[in-house]
């Protein structure tokens, strides 16, 4: 999807113009990937624009970075308040955030120690990222012959541009084949994710999803759909998932920010369930959008924009 620029992206303390945002070619990050980032969203909520789980992603973020030894020249309040007042002087209601924490230009050797920290916040309109009719009708989706990293090779619990190349490889293969997205196996052949996306499968009324040792990225799309289901009387199994039981699955979706709570109606051509969206899918989308859209929150979810909004909420 297209960038639809806005006014101003921040870096380093700025907001700067959209078109002057920019790093010099011999950055660290250009050639070692080495950046964190997050991907949260900006609702039009009914009682005003409201960033879901602000707080959360920027625990995240900073978590990636202490993971990678990138000591962020930031707090965590400042960050937030950066990215209410981005959305503000961008005059946005809905948008996609994108803080990105990265190693910039100094010295070109794989230690990184010489580096500065730099951070930059983007925000621009994103629609549903694997299409509109998704959320609905479900996607295809197949297997990927790419795993995702073994333990002690990549930390999956960071949020690391690095690792985002094995993602690449597992959306690129899917797309090729004609499917919309692709499931990755962790290194014992179990179900992990998807390229960006975590994954829920519903068995004889039960919600299950991988456990983090299956080389997740701890969700919080992932933790906020446990939340709910919870509260619905629910249950809910964190454990390794075989890769046969997505074929017999009751249901299976996708969880994340970009991908919000999104059906799988087929995987490798063997038709989920009655094939689209199941009907705890749909309670447990019907429970998130009431959050995001109404803006009925009485769980904390939501920072909203404006002050008056967030009393009025």
């Amino acid at each position: 999807m297209a960038f639809t620029k806005v006014d101003k992206i921040w870096m380093n303390g700025e907001f700067v113009n959209w078109d002057d945002a920019k790093i010099h070619v011999l950055s660290h990050v250009v050639h070692y990937g080495s950046s964190m980032f997050e991907g949260l969203r900006c609702y039009n909520t009914k009682k005003g624009p409201a960033i879901f789980h602000l707080k959360e992603h920027t625990k995240r973020l900073f978590n990636s970075c202490k993971i990678y030894r990138m000591e962020i020249p930031y707090t965590a309040e400042e960050l937030n308040e950066v990215q209410l007042e981005l959305v503000r002087i961008n005059k946005l209601d809905s948008c996609y955030l994108r803080p990105v924490v990265y190693r910039g230009y100094d010295s070109l050797g794989v230690d990184p120690r010489s580096c500065p920290v730099e951070i930059a916040i983007a925000a621009w309109s994103w629609g549903q990222y694997l299409g509109p009719e998704a959320l609905e009708q479900g996607v295809d989706v197949c297997v990927s012959s790419w795993n995702r990293m073994a333990p002690n090779t990549f930390p999956a619990m960071a949020k690391c541009g690095a690792n985002y190349m094995n993602s690449q490889l597992i959306k690129l293969e899917a797309l090729s084949h004609g499917y919309s997205e692709g499931i990755a196996l962790d290194h014992n052949g179990m179900v992990s994710e998807g390229s960006g996306e975590n994954l829920f499968i519903v068995r004889r009324g039960a919600l299950i999803t991988p456990p983090f040792s299956a080389s997740i990225l701890p969700g919080i799309t992932r933790r906020t759909v446990i939340q709910l289901a919870k509260e619905m009387g629910i249950q809910v199994i964190e454990r390794n998932i075989p890769r046969e039981a997505l074929y017999i699955a009751e249901e299976v979706f996708f969880t994340g920010s970009a991908a919000e709570i999104t059906p799988i109606k087929s995987v490798d051509k063997i038709t989920i369930g009655e094939g689209g969206r199941g009907p705890i899918t749909k309670k447990l989308q019907e429970a998130f959008f009431d959050i995001v859209e109404e803006g009925n929150d009485p769980h904390g979810f939501l920072s909203f924009v404006y002050e008056t909004e967030a009393v009025k909420a």
